[in-house]
């Protein structure tokens, strides 16, 4: 059997991966370019009391949670913040620019930059921080662990805090 992407034959069993929304019997090689697809095993045999399978209908196979993929979201620290969109507005009308000019800063097309300023799209992770510093502003909330972290810091005293050691002379 050939790979259905790059035509190399499989060695071993395929993998169905589903790239841009089609299913395709790939190598192991290809198979990181696509989201696998856990493949349902078809049997004849109906279980006593189970209602039969309707004509017509195919089963879905569903990958389970832990198996998805990371998305961009995964990867942020923090969430962004709800108003995005205004603050974004506001600090570029502050700055004095205008939509063109701070897209032509950030390297990014206007139109993009317009969608992120009507809530329409979110910024993606190198588009949001090109706006953070660009426009000195903050889009996404700081983790709670680490505010936590930093309290535990200034609070806590250490055994080194509270001992004194005297050397014994010999």
């Amino acid at each position: 059997m050939q790979c259905e992407m790059c035509g190399e034959t499989i060695r071993g069993s395929p993998k169905l991966v589903r790239v841009e929304g089609a299913e395709l019997q790939v190598c192991m090689k290809c198979e990181k370019f696509g989201t696998e697809v856990q493949q349902v095993r078809r049997t004849d045999l109906v279980r006593p009391g189970a209602p039969a399978p309707r004509p017509g209908r195919t089963a879905t196979a569903v990958v389970p949670a832990d198996r998805r993929k990371r998305d961009l979201f995964d990867y942020m620290g923090g969430e962004i913040v709800e108003d995005y969109a205004v603050r974004i507005r506001k600090a570029r009308m502050d700055k004095g620019l205008s939509a063109k000019d701070l897209a032509m800063q950030i390297k990014e097309r206007e139109h993009l930059l317009k969608k992120i300023e009507n809530s329409e799209l979110i910024p993606e992770e190198d588009v949001r921080k090109k706006l953070e510093k660009v426009l000195e502003i903050r889009l996404v909330d700081a983790p709670i662990e680490e505010a936590e972290k930093k309290v535990q810091t200034k609070l806590t005293s250490t055994l080194g805090d509270l001992t004194i050691i005297r050397k014994v002379k010999k």
